[in-house]
């Protein structure tokens, strides 16, 4: 499923607070009044920029630390090991193989119109303003997405009704992990998730490390259970990086490029 919000369509689901903190702004009348120029900008290209969403609910189980998913493709994860954390993995939160009953994952692309990042060579401000804003667009519309995906395709939470405030506070069903972030740091699964969704079809391309431009893209899961819950990995041993390694099909040096962070 491909779907295109114009800029009014996520003003909205903008989370401003991200916003001021990437110019690390503090001051609240200073916000107010970058918030005030950046909507004005949001108005003057609205029809002429947009961004884009993509999305596959597909049938799955885990098994062991992988999810696997319609098809038989494996989608290999990672575990906490860290003494003091909960040892959690994105993939307790999938019914397991062993229960004989079929789970459901969702995989997710969105990203923004190119030109956002690079039509304003000639105004240095106004260029990192809009880069900036690009980058809360893709958020937002992963955020709207998601929201359409609860309520009306995947349809798990039908009668759910939020406010802004509360979808920003995370106060729904189900998790949404981003590749990159602290349960799902490596990025080398954006081509895996690129294998199943295809994401050039919404102009998303690939790197050598697995960096997607335009930047302004996020991708990621979608899972449902009710007591899932976003964590950080933290640190892992060779002893985890070896076995990840081996079943992403790669090698440790390969694989070590990709998590140096985490080791």
């Amino acid at each position: 499923m491909i779907l295109r919000y114009e800029i009014h369509e996520l003003a909205a689901y903008i989370n401003w607070p991200y916003f001021f903190h990437a110019w690390q702004l503090h001051d609240k009348t200073r916000q107010m009044q970058l918030q005030q120029e950046a909507e004005q900008l949001l108005s003057e290209y609205d029809g002429r920029y947009a961004a884009n969403a993509m999305f596959q609910i597909m049938e799955a189980n885990s098994d062991g630390d992988d999810i696997v998913l319609d098809g038989g493709r494996r989608l290999p994860l990672l575990r906490q090991q860290e003494e003091r954390s909960k040892m959690l993995c994105l993939a307790d939160f999938v019914r397991p193989l062993s229960s004989g009953k079929k789970d459901m994952v969702g995989l997710f692309a969105t990203s923004v119109d190119q030109g956002m990042e690079t039509d304003f060579d000639d105004d240095q401000y106004k260029k990192m303003m809009m880069q900036l804003l690009a980058d809360r667009l893709a958020e937002a519309a992963a955020e709207r997405m998601h929201q359409e995906v609860r309520t009306r395709y995947w349809g798990y939470a039908p009668q759910e009704q939020l406010t802004m405030e509360e979808l920003h506070a995370e106060k729904f069903q189900g998790i949404r992990p981003a590749v990159g972030y602290p349960s799902l740091p490596d990025t080398s699964l954006n081509f895996v998730i690129d294998e199943l969704l295809d994401m050039k079809q919404i102009g998303i391309q690939l790197t050598e490390s697995g960096a997607m431009r335009p930047h302004a893209s996020v991708s990621g899961l979608m899972i449902s259970h009710p007591q899932s819950c976003y964590f950080s990995l933290g640190r892992i041993g060779m002893d985890q990086l070896s076995d990840y390694a081996a079943r992403r099909g790669m090698t440790v040096v390969q694989t070590r490029k990709f998590l140096q962070s985490n080791l």
